[in-house]
């Protein structure tokens, strides 16, 4: 067999269950692309592939990823897989998913491209299953690297073939979502992926930002540890240097040269404490 996951932390805990269950054994591929965000409009072109790549360059300039784009290509991944499903016809590939938009709109991608395989395909998609975490208590995950190598093992007992109906209908979800070409997309239960507009997550970031001068860094963890609907750092820094353009947020230093070179805060915060003390009086 082979494994297809959507987040790296993803396939490291898959290699801790193959040391514990040797019937998991078998190549990971990772689809490495955030689909989740991001222009999806004419992917099978050269022109709509580069426009995704070129947006991803933008957002990626002065993060600590700057040197992620162009080394990796998900198109030649998902050829690799075909390869293998084509060159070993006795054999499955298994999807492993989080009820979460980055691996649900990763499976609608790959989904439009492995139809041929049908049967062969087995889907393992954590939604709604508890699970026990390293304190004995039962969970919900929202992604596969969010339970423990042991519990993988057990979960291998929820794969099952992805059935006609489903290569019926999620490639043609994957062609909704392409023609929609929202900038964002949320997960609103089941595998059901909802656009939105770029600035979803923006009163997310609002509200970690002060009155008071912070790093840029310390707000965005902030943002991602307290969002309910989470999504990755770098959009949450790019949205984040969307509002300094705005001039909703107040920015010291120089946000382009990287994410630890500058601060923020509330534009004027200051400014109107200062106001309203000069206007007290004192017996």
């Amino acid at each position: 067999m082979i494994h297809i996951l959507f987040q790296q932390a993803d396939t490291d805990v898959l290699k801790k269950a193959m040391e514990l269950d040797e019937e998991l054994n078998g190549e990971i591929f990772e689809i490495k692309d955030e689909w989740g965000v991001g222009p999806l409009l004419d992917l099978e072109t050269e022109e709509g592939w580069n426009a995704r790549v070129d947006w991803w360059k933008e957002l990626l300039a002065g993060s600590p990823y700057n040197k992620v784009v162009g080394s990796f290509d998900d198109r030649v991944t998902v050829r690799t897989i075909r390869q293998w499903l084509g060159e070993h016809d006795e054999e499955d590939a298994w999807i492993w998913m989080g009820p979460n938009q980055h691996d649900v709109t990763g499976y609608y991608w790959l989904m439009a491209q492995l139809k041929e395989f049908q049967g062969r395909i087995m889907i393992l998609y954590l939604n709604n299953l508890p699970f026990i975490n390293e304190k004995g208590q039962l969970f919900y995950p929202w992604a596969v690297h969010d339970i423990l190598p042991k519990e993988a093992v057990k979960a291998k007992k929820l794969a099952r073939p992805i059935t006609v109906s489903e290569f019926e209908i999620d490639p043609d979800e994957w062609k909704r979502l392409s023609n929609e070409n929202a900038m964002v997309r949320i997960l609103e239960g089941g595998k059901k992926i909802v656009g939105k507009e770029a600035d979803f997550y923006d009163s997310e970031i609002m509200k970690n930002i002060t009155g008071e001068w912070q790093k840029a860094w310390r707000a965005l963890s902030n943002t991602l540890h307290r969002m309910k609907i989470k999504t990755g750092d770098v959009f949450i820094m790019w949205r984040m240097k969307k509002l300094i353009d705005q001039g909703r947020i107040e920015a010291l230093g120089d946000p382009d040269k990287g994410w630890k070179e500058f601060d923020v805060k509330l534009p004027g915060a200051r400014q109107m404490e200062t106001e309203s003390t000069e206007g007290l009086t004192y017996n």
